[in-house]
């Protein structure tokens, strides 16, 4: 029973992340303690809200984002409203309405501590996964790049400048990052970003600095775009493999190299001169000659555009990696645009709401710690039920944590545990659909109302209404 005392520094960290079904009573518990929060807190020197008059302490704080990152509504008067209500029903009085309060205290939230928790709970997530969920036992990585828009701002015009094709005052800052997803959980463990044009920062660029952070023995599984000698010698160096759709600037003839069977043959690529962006101690550390293994399959769907496929691989044996393991392996990178449209459009992250760039940092990685924690639930669901994860809905999973935000975060921890398991076996239930071979025409049927883009700056445009309507 909640007593009338309570009051918000008593919430702790196991309830900030009830929601998400934290609790050791429930299965993947241990991918984020709250005893490992609370000391990554402590660690980082995070101490505010400590007056008797504070209302957002950190743990209030970081409930009240995650809260922001999981509901449809994402204003920060929308999470102070959540957090009023939490308050009343904690017996203690409802704060203020103003959103500054809780604006600065989300400032104070370091982006590296966020980061941290969102990169734990996906690693932590893969190293726990059942070994019949991944592919011929090993983890497989997908890898891709995005792009997503900020708040029109000076401070974020200056650090992500908007598409140089845009005219000024008519384009939005414009973040480019990539991000590896586990293909078996669909989390994400790990993610660059950084302005969408200049020096260093195409996808290639910030994929090198990913490389060290997946674990050796993975299977690096990615498009043509990626399929470069630097790329697969940089893999190899960290003893990473590579499942790559052959670039198609790199020639090929299987009549070449080493025949392994029809349309499948070893081949050596060349170490290239050395490129502009890279040193002279890392390209003296890369190997002359690179072998790789190439892979031709003809597909015959209906429907699909591609007619034949070949892919380049470190992947060497043929009895435990045959060309159709393979070419089913391929298939599966498209789950990669699935989980990056569910993280761009089910949580809303294509537009980014922060005003400045120190802000639009956290925000990200709390978008992606949110995502993570979304999908250890639908992998905990997965479980229960038996099946794989990725047959869970994400899009229920997240409407099934939004609905009991509140009653979890109240619920003492045997009730969430009851309550954990109820909920696991109803999202269970909620499976994505069997769409195998899903052909479909880039066109749309529903016919939405439209506006003229504006060809000029916002305020050029304003001042002549007022100046047609004096």
């Amino acid at each position: 029973m909640l007593s009338s005392s309570l009051h918000p520094h008593t919430v702790q960290f196991d309830q900030a992340f009830a929601p998400f079904l934290n609790d050791p009573g429930l299965p993947f518990a241990n991918v984020l303690p709250a005893a490992e929060v609370e000391q990554a807190f402590v660690d980082a020197g995070v101490n505010f809200g400590n007056s008797k008059r504070s209302v957002f302490t950190p743990i209030l704080t970081l409930w009240a984002f995650l809260s922001q990152v999981v509901d449809s509504t994402k204003s920060c008067s929308a999470a102070v409203l959540r957090v009023s209500i939490l308050l009343g029903a904690l017996g203690s009085n409802s704060c203020s309405s103003n959103t500054s309060a809780y604006c600065r205290a989300r400032g104070k939230l370091p982006a590296v501590v966020i980061r941290k928790l969102a990169l734990q709970v996906g690693r932590r997530l893969e190293d726990e996964l059942a070994a019949d969920w991944l592919w011929h036992g090993r983890h497989v990585v997908l890898v891709d790049g995005t792009t997503v828009t900020l708040a029109d701002t000076d401070d974020n015009q200056k650090a992500f400048p908007q598409s140089p094709s845009q005219k000024p005052g008519l384009g939005f800052p414009m973040i480019r990052m990539v991000l590896l997803l586990s293909l078996a959980s669909a989390a994400v463990t790990g993610m660059a970003y950084g302005p969408y044009q200049g020096k260093e920062t195409g996808e290639t660029a910030l994929l090198r600095q990913l490389l060290d952070d997946m674990t050796a023995g993975s299977v690096l599984l990615a498009d043509r775009y990626y399929c470069s000698y630097w790329m697969v010698a940089m893999a190899r160096q960290r003893q990473l493999d590579v499942v790559f759709r052959l670039h198609q600037l790199r020639k090929f003839n299987f009549s070449l190299g080493w025949r392994r069977g029809p349309d499948d043959h070893t081949v050596v690529w060349a170490k290239p001169e050395r490129p502009r962006w890279m040193d002279e101690a890392t390209y003296a550390a890369l190997p002359e000659t690179l072998f790789l293994r190439e892979v031709r399959y003809q597909v015959t769907t209906p429907g699909f555009r591609v007619r034949k496929m070949i892919i380049a691989t470190t992947l060497f044996n043929a009895h435990d990696y045959s060309k159709d393991a393979l070419a089913d392996l391929y298939r599966n990178r498209w789950h990669v645009e699935l989980d990056i449209r569910a993280i761009k459009q089910s949580l809303q992250m294509d537009s980014l709401r922060c005003r400045t760039p120190f802000m639009v940092e956290k925000e990200i990685w709390a978008h992606l710690l949110g995502y993570n924690l979304l999908r250890k639930v639908a992998v905990q669901a997965a479980q229960q039920r038996g099946v794989h994860p990725r047959e869970v809905s994400f899009t229920a999973t997240k409407d099934a944590v939004s609905a009991a935000w509140l009653p979890w975060t109240l619920a003492d921890p045997a009730g969430r545990v009851l309550q954990g398991r109820q909920l696991l076996a109803m999202v269970g239930r909620a499976r994505v659909g069997h769409r195998p071979d899903r052909i479909e025409p880039r066109a749309k049927k529903r016919r939405a109302k439209s506006y003229p883009l504006l060809t000029k700056p916002r305020k050029e445009a304003q001042a002549e209404l007022l100046a047609a309507t004096a």
